[in-house]
């Protein structure tokens, strides 16, 4: 087999032009947008429309954090799935799982050969690698998180079938609020992080992660409470479940809880959360901490 030298020169030469030498003083002279503090009000608007289509609502500022493909933090895409009774929402992310929290109505999802029957207050996680059926009794929403910017950051695929390291789990809300009643009996002390329940599964031990790089919780505070300043490396996503009333500092910003509506807490930025309302806080947490608790770089601290 005769050897085309003139190609393999100019192969050669074409990886020597794409090799490009950083040196002390400009390496560091560069740097990604800054994550947002933001409130995805218009969006939770779409989702809450009586009169709206089914169907996905991303939570999309790809446009504010310049990549290429849709995120709601770097490492992260939220959504909406609205389902009008009787209908049905399809979908196959590339992502390597996915998780659920039920705002309100009825219904059962399908992923592969797994089947979720859930109704509102419930959490429950799929897999990556295969299509998600959506069918709702009644009226529905879900707040659906992923980790496609993860993978699309680096062009990879979803899992094949069977081959996810997440495993389909449920956390039916009754259990949830079991769950949480005894942790309201727990004395509350300066060293208290939250009243709070933490979602994982076999799959992700020894991490308290949902799926391996996202963990998930409900977050509680009870009226009158403050939960003390905090940060952490990993961006936050709240969802606010019970809003009214509610505000969390960011920083020097006071940002006034939505209920329904999801809000980003940028990574290392110091946060607390405050109840002036006559009801019991309550959010859905989702951080891409489980990421940084990998590369052992969580970094909370107090204030």
């Amino acid at each position: 087999m005769a050897i085309d030298t003139a190609s393999m020169n100019a192969a050669a030469e074409a990886q020597r032009e794409r090799a490009i030498y950083n040196d002390p003083e400009n390496f560091f002279d560069w740097s990604w947008p800054t994550v947002p503090r933001h409130q995805f009000l218009a969006e939770r608007d779409r989702a809450y429309d009586p009169d709206g289509a089914s169907g996905l609502i991303p939570l999309d500022i790809s446009d504010v954090l310049e990549t290429p493909y849709p995120a709601t933090v770097p490492a992260i895409l939220a959504r909406y799935v609205k389902v009008r009774a009787g209908e049905e929402v399809s979908h196959e992310f590339v992502a390597s799982g996915e998780v659920y929290y039920v705002l309100e109505g009825t219904g059962v999802s399908t992923n592969g050969e797994d089947r979720v029957v859930w109704g509102a207050g419930d959490v429950f996680c799929f897999p990556g690698g295969n299509e998600t059926t959506h069918a709702a009794e009644t009226s529905a929403i879900l707040f659906c998180v992923t980790n496609e910017p993860l993978l699309a950051f680096e062009n990879l695929r979803a899992p094949a079938s069977g081959q996810s390291r997440t495993e389909t789990a449920h956390w039916p809300h009754v259990s949830i609020e079991e769950h949480l009643a005894r942790v309201y009996e727990r004395p509350k002390t300066a060293e208290t992080s939250g009243v709070s329940i933490q979602f994982s599964t076999p799959a992700t031990a020894p991490s308290r992660n949902t799926i391996p790089m996202i963990n998930t919780a409900i977050n509680t505070l009870e009226s009158g409470g403050d939960q003390r300043p905090h940060r952490h490396n990993g961006a936050a996503i709240t969802l606010a479940i019970e809003g009214e009333g509610i505000h969390s500092m960011i920083e020097d910003q006071e940002v006034p809880w939505v209920t329904g509506a999801a809000q980003i807490t940028p990574g290392a930025e110091l946060h607390s959360h405050h109840n002036r309302g006559n009801r019991r806080m309550r959010s859905f947490v989702v951080q891409d901490e489980g990421l940084h608790f990998y590369l052992r770089t969580a970094g909370f601290s107090w204030e």
